[in-house]
């Protein structure tokens, strides 16, 4: 009896192990189609109110980027590069350029490799070079460093803080940041070993150290996605100058409000 337990109770752990073993192989292979979502429609019937010229920005590795340029003064106002979330198209983040019309800055929004019609597939590596590809086409166009203001959202910091390090950039402006993926992606997977088998990695708390730059850090308590605590430790951790836009009831996609806005009109006219 008790050697056909034994038995069994092997058979059920090999039977449980082999099926682990089979999630963690779908979860190497598809990790990067649970992360990235070009398709999602957050926002839907919102019209842009601010003048807009449709760009391509192409990559170094031949890659053709859609992107939206706001040119209001380039010499006389600072500009603002914006790299969005894991989610949505352009179309999606309309709702918050519409507010950069009342603020003295241009401003230029690209869309990553595998969204919004763009070829390719997106990656930390791919992420990298598109916000690098744009960067470069700014000051092609005459934007000095200096005068740059680089803004992620959420998936988009980590962006963000890769390529702020170690430049003199006017400003970072973190909206609802994560410290880095594997520490996001353990809440959602528990019993997986991510940090072995995630491949995009945004270690942003490794980077922020290495920004010299005023920096504004944006979160909500209420942030069901990226838990607030992980933006509050961005912020304790990075250097001064910086700043904190932090509220009660905020989820992940932050409330353009009228008191986010006017952080964002005083965190931009103190970098003058």
């Amino acid at each position: 009896m008790l050697k056909k337990f034994r038995k069994n109770l092997l058979q059920f752990i090999l039977i449980i192990s082999f099926i682990y073993f089979l999630v963690l192989v779908f979860l190497y292979f598809y990790q990067r189609n649970l992360l990235y979502h070009p398709n999602v429609n957050s926002y839907s019937g919102d019209k842009i109110l601010v003048d807009i010229k449709k760009v391509k920005i192409l990559t170094s590795d031949n890659i053709e980027l859609i992107g939206w340029f706001h040119e209001k003064n380039l010499k006389d106002f600072k500009t603002l590069i914006y790299f969005h979330g894991n989610a949505g198209s352009l179309e999606n983040r309309i709702h918050k350029l519409n507010h950069f019309e009342g603020m003295n800055i241009n401003f230029l929004i690209i869309a990553w490799r595998g969204f919004s019609g763009n070829k390719g597939t997106p990656s930390e590596q791919g992420l990298y070079e598109d916000g690098k590809s744009a960067i470069n086409w700014l000051i092609k166009k005459g934007v000095e460093e200096e005068n740059l203001v680089v803004y992620g959202e959420s998936l988009g910091t980590g962006v963000a803080t890769q390529l702020a390090q170690n430049n003199n950039f006017a400003g970072i402006i973190l909206e609802t940041p994560f410290t880095s993926m594997v520490h996001a992606a353990k809440i959602f997977y528990p019993y997986v070993p991510v940090n072995l088998i995630l491949k995009d990695k945004f270690e942003n708390y490794k980077k922020i150290k290495n920004i010299n730059s005023p920096i504004l850090v944006m979160h909500g308590e209420a942030d069901q996605i990226v838990p607030f605590s992980m933006g509050k430790k961005i912020y304790e951790i990075a250097n001064e100058p910086k700043y904190s836009y932090f509220t009660k009831y905020d989820n992940h996609m932050m409330e353009y409000d009228e008191k986010l806005v006017l952080a964002l009109k005083s965190f931009i006219k103190s970098l003058n």
